[in-house]
């Protein structure tokens, strides 16, 4: 049960953050998803995480 729509918003995004980045799934081979599709064999090297720049 939830006490508010903004509770409700904030338990729902800790669950599927947790859910996508850190629960493993077994059909993965016990690795999360989140990951697995950032490093999936054979992407084009276009498609993954671009790194943070550098502020000087």
């Amino acid at each position: 049960m939830f006490y508010s729509l903004a509770e409700a918003k904030i338990v729902i995004e800790r669950w599927r953050r947790h859910y996508n980045t850190l629960r493993p799934h077994s059909s993965l081979g016990y690795m999360p998803p989140a990951p697995a599709a950032l490093l999936w064999p054979g992407a084009p090297a276009s498609s993954t995480v671009a790194e943070k720049p550098i502020m000087h």
